[in-house]
């Protein structure tokens, strides 16, 4: 297979361990990251301990200011974004020209159903491919290092829905093929808004919770009290969806409760956020489905409580 060029923007636990993957099997990855990250990675290059395998990297890293001016957009074959959501919007300002001065597609591997949007707001829906990494826990465990577990699968499709004779449907294949031989296991949906809401009724039964109480997710989910929250916040997510026509069912809502529970025992991503001290991806995990309950004129009890306690923390 022909050596793809990738963009990763934000090099942390989730966009490091796949770009890692990525380089291990001969593609060209440039990352972008910030501070003290940045500098380690320029200096040492980007290690990722993946459940004891050591992966080690020399590749290229810049800020974005670097980016705009040492790269054209179609110097690169995909821009996959794994920012935390909190990100997107700016991000998506500071490089909108950027961008614009291209045509390269546009893949977002992040919390939350509300990123490919915005990014759709800059690039145009043709761009634009959603994504979801699966059963993967992930972050820096100090600049330049970064630890991932799990299966680390990833999904991914044309958003909204492939449209007739789309030219991203051979694209997400050329992308399925490279990167599951690069051992990602990847599958391409042709309903991706439908995996992302699956992915967000695990997200919000789960890292919320975690960031208050700070249990790791197996913790949760088998506690006698709190298991029942998780299976509560989730049930709000599985009726938030019917706000945007996507209709999960209470299969999709035990489907996902059985999957979590049955996860290895990992610290969520928002859990580490708040122990470092980092802004949490509350708008768009519980905001998301707050917002959708309000849209159907629904109440979400279990969410609005764990999304005040823990604002209240902020």
């Amino acid at each position: 297979m022909v050596a793809l060029k990738i963009l990763m923007i934000g090099a942390g636990g989730i966009g490091g361990y796949y770009a890692a993957r990525l380089a291990d099997a001969g593609h060209q990855v440039v990352l972008t990251a910030r501070g003290d990250h940045l500098e380690a990675l320029r200096a040492k290059g980007l290690t990722v301990d993946y459940q004891g395998q050591v992966l080690q990297h020399r590749l290229p890293a810049c800020d974005h200011q670097e980016l705009i001016r040492d790269y054209h957009p179609n110097d690169f074959d995909l821009v996959a974004i794994a920012l935390k959501s909190t990100a997107t919007g700016a991000v998506m300002t500071e490089l909108s020209d950027w961008l614009c001065a291209g045509s390269v597609p546009v893949l977002s591997l992040q919390n939350g159903i509300d990123n490919e949007p915005l990014i759709a707001e800059v690039v145009g829906e043709e761009r634009v491919l959603g994504g979801l990494a699966v059963r993967i826990g992930g972050h820096i465990t100090e600049p330049g290092k970064v630890f991932a577990e799990g299966v680390a699968q990833i999904v991914i499709g044309a958003w909204p829905i492939p449209k007739t004779d789309d030219l991203r449907v051979e694209l997400l294949k050329t992308l399925a093929l490279a990167f599951n031989e690069a051992g990602i296991p990847t599958t391409v949906s042709e309903n991706i808004r439908y995996e992302l809401w699956r992915k967000l009724v695990i997200n919000n039964g789960v890292n919320p919770l975690s960031a208050l109480t700070h249990l790791d997710t197996r913790s949760l989910t088998h506690h006698p009290e709190f298991g029942k929250v998780v299976y509560g916040m989730m049930a709000e997510t599985v009726k938030a969806s019917e706000a945007d026509g996507v209709n999960l069912t209470r299969q999709d809502l035990d489907d996902m409760f059985e999957l979590i529970s049955n996860f290895n025992a990992i610290k969520t991503s928002m859990l580490v956020d708040n122990e470092k001290g980092r802004p949490l991806e509350l708008d768009s995990i519980a905001g998301a489905v707050l917002r959708r309950c309000a849209q159907l004129g629904v109440d979400a009890p279990y969410t609005f409580t764990v999304n005040a306690l823990l604002r209240q923390q902020q």
